[in-house]
């Protein structure tokens, strides 16, 4: 029987998931946690932990460091709010080329008039709200992963170019593309010939900052900057340089800071939203059930998919007896465990070994049921963070 604890307000349906599949809550040792935005603490990682399954993307709340070296893995939801992100930049592309949010503001405005003076307002300053139109721009997309890739199939069906720029692309995502989307090799290429720039990268060491002066020079002038992604991928101070020499026309950000409110109180080019891209019921429940059924997969089998820490691996069972082994990714270990296993005369049906940085991940299939004995002594070695039958 494994136990969970939830953080955040995860919906109910992944908790469904978990008790369907023999889950108990337990609060204070769980095996698993699953979580939304709580910042884990070292506190956190009680004795008996395996797996932390955040339901959603960013895993920046997370210390992935402090997770591998005690061996536990960090599973994130990848594709589960893609269609609610994607929605929303949408809603972003409009809201900064059609004079929307300006026009609802006149309109609000209007007093004391009757229906006649309406009428006359409205058609006589409708010009100070004229836009473009979507159809033949090209936006450009950094990040070709669940949200980018699903992005670019939307935009295509409206008529826009799309350029894709992603040195990171997985074969599935790949896939995802519409044929016409065109590859640019570095993003200098993309900034430079995109009329819309929409952000769809996890925030790293790599991405912190990706958008500033130095490349914001490159921009075509007059183009509409989206970040749905993470606040610190796009420096606001250059930005907001950007917008005030007109560099940068209009700034959609999902992550209001005070210099930014600021900014769109004295001006319209500053689209702020309450960090709405995954808000939707339906991207909580996909995320709450995927969070849930990895869980289940890893605990019960071993299998691991979407893990930000450790390696993608999946075996099929051929025996009752499996081994889940996490260990260091050093010369000899794996020599080691197979030959304690071999000392105890016991034959090993199937197996396979996964690497990834300096994690690695064993799934021994044996054709009888282990010791005590076995478990302890492939425990105790060095090298070896945890070992548990499945």
């Amino acid at each position: 029987m494994y136990t969970y604890k939830i953080y955040n307000s995860v919906a109910e349906q992944g908790i469904d998931c978990l008790k369907k599949n023999g889950f108990v809550e337990h609060k204070h040792d769980p095996d698993v946690l699953v979580m939304r935005s709580h910042h884990l603490v070292e506190e956190d990682f009680n004795p008996s932990l395996k797996c932390i399954c955040r339901a959603g993307a960013g895993v920046n709340h997370i210390p992935l460091e402090m997770a591998t070296k005690k061996g536990v893995a960090v599973f994130n939801t990848p594709g589960g709010n893609a269609n609610a992100v994607k929605e929303l930049v949408i809603c972003g592309l409009l809201l900064s080329s059609r004079g929307i949010i300006q026009g609802h503001k006149f309109t609000q405005n209007i007093k004391d008039t009757n229906h006649d003076d309406v009428t006359n307002l409205v058609e006589s300053n409708k010009k100070n709200f004229k836009g473009s139109e979507l159809k033949g721009k090209t936006i450009g997309i950094i990040g070709l992963g669940s949200i980018g890739s699903l992005l670019a199939q939307s935009v295509e069906s409206m008529g826009m170019k799309i350029i894709g720029y992603d040195p990171n692309i997985s074969i599935d995502s790949a896939w995802q593309l519409p044929k016409d989307v065109e590859k640019a090799d570095d993003l200098k290429y993309l900034l430079s010939n995109s009329d819309y720039i929409s952000i769809h990268v996890p925030l790293i060491d790599e991405t912190k900052n990706l958008i500033k002066k130095d490349n914001i020079k490159y921009m075509k002038n007059g183009s509409r900057l989206i970040n749905l992604s993470r606040g610190a991928i796009v420096n606001n101070d250059d930005v907001l340089e950007a917008l005030k020499n007109k560099k940068i026309s209009c700034f959609v950000t999902d992550f209001p800071t005070p210099e930014m409110i600021k900014r769109s109180n004295e001006f319209d080019d500053v689209i702020l939203m309450p960090h709405l891209g995954a808000s939707t019921k339906e991207a909580e429940i996909n995320c709450s059930i995927m969070a849930a059924e990895q869980a289940n997969k890893f605990l019960k089998d071993g299998e691991i998919i979407n893990s930000v820490n450790f390696p993608r691996v999946r075996l099929g069972r051929t025996t009752e007896n499996r081994l889940v082994i996490v260990h260091k990714d050093q010369p000899g270990v794996l020599g080691r465990i197979t030959a304690e296993i071999a000392a105890e005369n016991i034959n090993i049906a199937d197996m396979i070994n996964k690497s990834r940085n300096e994690i690695a991940i064993t799934l021994i299939d044996l054709g009888e049921e282990p010791s005590k004995n076995l478990i302890e002594n492939i425990k105790e070695m060095k090298r070896v963070l945890s070992i548990r039958k499945c």
